[in-house]
């Protein structure tokens, strides 16, 4: 589904107009980092299951790639 240090994208754009955020924190409550701005946002994982769109690119699958070049 989605781990820490993936980059994923939410219905609704950050008023920066980016709409990539890092998940920088995972628990009870999953902390994300706009990619543009740098703005932190935390979210109980129920809101961000909610506002989640989708996974844009899992980390462990950019260190695969980046290991077979």
């Amino acid at each position: 589904m989605y781990d820490l240090g993936d980059l994923v994208e939410m219905k609704k754009p950050h008023p920066c107009g980016a709409n990539r955020w890092e998940i920088t924190r995972m628990g009870a409550d999953i902390k994300i980092k706009c990619t543009n701005c740098g703005h932190v946002v935390m979210l109980s994982r129920q809101e961000f299951e909610k506002k989640l769109k989708k996974v844009l690119v899992r980390k462990a699958d950019a260190e695969n790639s980046e290991k077979s070049e």
